[in-house]
């Protein structure tokens, strides 16, 4: 069934979506039928300038991604990071991977993701790693950390790029008009999910086969930071002329965007964007490995997700967020996965 995924498109599952997504697409890439907007550019967003909420606002009303400069977390940090997470997963056997097979953890699922088992929908070409908050505060660091070594080099960068969330969020609330703290308390401590993914180098079986390195998909959160990968791949779905916008930001720069959990609460005016890692266009790079390590925010679980009270008309009922959560993913992981009432 998974290798079904290879022709589905998203409407195939828009059961499992809480927030509108109009948008019809195929999970993986297709060359003959996919058009892409070269001209169009995301937008470079500074955190040092006075304007930051309206540009960064601006720029996710748009098309619910932005680039990060001047956030002052050194490049060097994630230069360390991409060599750990090649490193690691180069290091490890698959069965010392497998005792560590991802496993949920409130409404997320952490640990280990085998190759093409990102998601029940679509053979994936990537393996991935998900560290949730618990992974950095459990006593027992060998419980979530098959080489526990690393784990101070990524505690280093979650609490670098937590310093962002509320300079983000409060920016956002003060574009749409809100009291900008209205999120304070309740991403203070938030839970997080970090996921280290490595995309090995493609066989010629892999290459021929249709599938995506990673489908098309919107992200669950309120919002994700990305650390700009060095490899092309990150493609970007612009609802308004439904064509794919490619991704590339400098070295040391943040791509941001939001998820479902954004929709939700500013009553569709934050898009949760689809994106998705595609081919390589030069032979050549689809032989060498992709790396990539996001981290989204979430709130935690018993919080309620409604929508901001700038907004006058709400769309959406106010509901918990593992319900939303889990109900959303369960088009990843199978029905059984939603909780609901």
């Amino acid at each position: 069934m998974k290798e079904d995924g290879i022709h589905a498109t998203n409407q195939d599952f828009r059961r499992y979506e809480q927030v509108e997504k109009p948008q019809r697409y195929q999970l993986a890439e297709t060359e003959a039928a996919e058009e892409f907007d070269d001209a169009f550019q995301i937008r470079t967003c500074d955190m040092r300038s006075p304007t930051f909420a309206d540009e960064l606002g601006s720029a996710l009303h748009e098309i619910g991604f932005a680039i990060l400069e001047g956030h002052g977390i050194d490049p060097a940090l994630y230069d360390e990071a991409h060599e750990r997470v090649a490193e690691m997963f180069g290091r490890l056997s698959l069965e010392e991977k497998m005792r560590f097979r991802a496993q949920r953890h409130g409404s997320v699922n952490q640990g280990y993701f085998p190759i093409k088992e990102t998601s029940n929908m679509h053979p994936d070409l990537v393996e991935g790693w998900v560290f949730c908050r618990r992974a950095f505060e459990s006593p027992s660091v060998d419980a979530f950390w098959p080489l526990p070594e690393y784990e101070p080099l990524f505690r280093r960068l979650v609490r670098a790029q937590e310093r962002l969330i509320l300079p983000v969020m409060q920016s956002l609330l003060t574009y749409v008009g809100c009291d900008p703290h209205l999120y304070d308390r309740a991403l203070t401590g938030t839970n997080i999910g970090l996921r280290l993914n490595y995309y090995p180098p493609m066989s010629r079986e892999d290459d021929q086969s249709g599938a995506a390195r990673l489908l098309g998909h919107e992200d669950v959160d309120l919002f994700t930071f990305l650390p700009a990968p060095r490899t092309e791949g990150l493609q970007v779905l612009h609802r308004r002329n439904m064509k794919w916008v490619r991704l590339t930001a400098p070295r040391g720069s943040i791509i941001l965007n939001t998820g479902d959990y954004m929709q939700r609460i500013s009553n569709d005016f934050f898009p949760s964007t689809t994106h998705r890692v595609s081919k390589p266009r030069d032979p050549d790079q689809r032989h060498q490995p992709r790396i990539s390590f996001p981290m989204a925010v979430y709130v935690w679980e018993e919080e309620v997700l409604e929508v901001l009270p700038c907004f006058a008309e709400p769309k959406y009922a106010p509901v918990k967020a593992i319900e939303f959560h889990t109900r959303t993913t369960s088009k990843f992981y199978g029905d059984e996965y939603a909780v609901t009432k």
